[in-house]
């Protein structure tokens, strides 16, 4: 269902909430931190936040571009905006994101993709740092809908198709079958991909869901 103008303006609005924090996070790690290990794959903390900048500085035009210039490979195309928009420091990376908090600029008007974007990136980044924190039941429920409706960047509707979904913090409660319950940030980040939310599910599909992630179900 396509968003209304005033609908994805109060997405951008919460979506500089979330940056905002995790700007705030960012500017109290040590050298040694900016190089940690983070739940997206072999990107460090940098690595994440220059891939932030690079989604908020992209329009479609450029993001076609860079696309075709990668031969349709996103992998290739991320690594090659990360190098693009990273500082030479982490502070300049840092002051790169801070610049763009505001941005209403992506690749396409998925607007709640986007903001999925910048709440799981800084999950990614936050949770093997040992730091917390849990975005507003407000920003996750556009996110999760989303997710649950949509492969996008992630898999995540093929992911929970034929399971039932319902927050146990929030107004979340989507699909048919066998029920997964918990907390919406850990739905969100298990629809994302990320294994290690699966723990603070419950229910009786939570078994096919991480079969599924493990590639052993279907």
């Amino acid at each position: 269902m396509a968003m209304t103008k005033s609908q994805n303006i109060h997405l951008w609005g919460l979506m500089r909430a979330e940056r905002e924090a995790l700007a705030e996070h960012l500017s109290t790690l040590t050298p040694e931190q900016w190089r940690h290990s983070t739940l997206c794959g072999r990107w460090d903390v940098e690595e994440v936040v220059a891939h932030l900048v690079a989604v908020a500085s992209m329009n479609q035009l450029r993001w076609l571009r860079s696309m075709i210039g990668a031969r349709f490979r996103v992998d290739v195309h991320n690594q090659r905006r990360i190098e693009e928009y990273r500082g030479r420091t982490p502070n300049e990376t840092l002051d790169r994101f801070r610049q763009l908090v505001g941005s209403t600029t992506t690749p396409s008007s998925d607007v709640p993709a986007y903001l999925g974007e910048v709440l799981v990136h800084a999950q990614d980044i936050r949770r093997p740092l040992g730091m917390s924190r849990t975005p507003s039941v407000e920003a996750l429920i556009p996110v999760a809908e989303f997710f649950a409706s949509r492969d996008f960047a992630v898999n995540s509707h093929r992911l929970v198709r034929g399971l039932s979904l319902r927050a146990t913090d929030g107004p979340f409660n989507t699909g048919t079958g066998p029920m997964v319950s918990g907390p919406l940030l850990a739905l969100v980040m298990t629809m994302a991909g990320r294994a290690l939310y699966l723990e603070e599910l419950e229910g009786p599909g939570v078994s096919i869901l991480r079969a599924r992630m493990e590639g052993t179900g279907g």
